[in-house]
């Protein structure tokens, strides 16, 4: 009987654990950028649509915005075609960017569809629906890859407006340039451009690493709480490298531009956003202002 009575203590505390982060963040706007192996495993999927539904029911507001990197790298195969990325980024053809929109279609009627299932409304859009999305071309060291677009423009309104309604929005990283030509945009990029574009209070970035570590070389050197001066400090030294330095600027350039905090998830881990946003600990790296109120390693 004490078994089960602390059992039930456990649970109890870990709901009183989470009262203060539900108090600070109710109405709140937080937009997750969703991608990697999570999209894959239909376990992990199930996860992370469950973490961002319960934000919902407890009072957040979320956006989710997704790309789809992985099936359509299988789907630009099937077509006879190699997959090409320069500096992170996908060289994106005409039949290339046809193939991904429909990819990124298809997976956004998914996540709606799972969110529904759990008695949430949810609205899939893309960056073209009311034109969400304003892109110029993006260029990578001065080289063209075809129809990749760098967001120039968001227009929040619509966003406002699905919330207002009480609508989870569902966002597919495509968009319009000037033309009203079709454009790829990184996942990463489009997430960022519309937390800053809505205010966000987090910024949440789900991928297939464990956050940002001082020495990449060592996981136990992962950061739970770094400041934008640090941030850039680690990227000045060579400290970080690769792919994670376009992420750590874009959690740079969101916090610079309004967000309160952002977070490097690893969305292999079940229930990660919950166990980042709801516990003292938490499981990532959070990138704050240089002011900012360190949450978690300090209570």
């Amino acid at each position: 009987m004490k078994a089960n009575m602390q059992k039930y203590l456990d649970k109890a505390e870990v709901l009183i654990e989470a009262l203060p982060y539900i108090q600070r963040f109710n109405r709140k706007i937080i937009v997750v950028k969703y991608g990697g192996s999570a999209m894959l495993d239909e376990e992990l999927k199930r996860n992370v649509i469950e973490d961002v539904t319960l934000l919902k029911l407890v009072g957040f507001k979320p956006i989710i915005v997704h790309g789809g990197g992985k099936d359509i790298n299988k789907w630009v195969e099937k077509a006879g075609k190699e997959p090409e990325f320069k500096n992170g980024l996908r060289v994106t053809d005409a039949e290339t960017m046809e193939i991904a929109e429909m990819v990124l279609g298809r997976v956004n009627k998914s996540l709606v569809q799972l969110v529904e299932s759990l008695g949430v409304r949810a609205i899939g859009i893309s960056g073209k629906d009311g034109a969400l999305l304003k892109v110029d071309k993006k260029y990578t060291d001065g080289e063209d890859i075809g129809f990749v677009g760098d967001v120039k423009d968001v227009n929040a309104s619509v966003l406002y407006d699905l919330l207002e309604k009480d609508f989870l929005p569902i966002v597919c990283s495509v968009g319009l340039d000037d033309e009203y030509n079709t454009y790829n945009i990184n996942a990463d990029d489009a997430a960022s451009a519309i937390a800053k574009a809505v205010g966000a209070e987090k910024l949440a970035f789900l991928s297939d690493i464990e956050g940002v570590y001082r020495d990449s070389s060592d996981p136990d050197t992962i950061i739970a709480e770094i400041t934008v001066d640090e941030a850039k400090g680690l990227i000045a030294d060579g400290s970080i490298s690769g792919g994670m330095i376009p992420k750590l600027q874009n959690c740079i350039e969101a916090i610079e531009n309004g967000v309160e905090r952002v977070h490097i998830l690893d969305g292999r881990i079940p229930h990660c956003l919950l166990l980042e946003i709801f516990t003292h600990k938490g499981i990532g790296t959070a990138i704050l202002k240089n002011d900012g109120s360190r949450f978690y390693h300090g209570e």
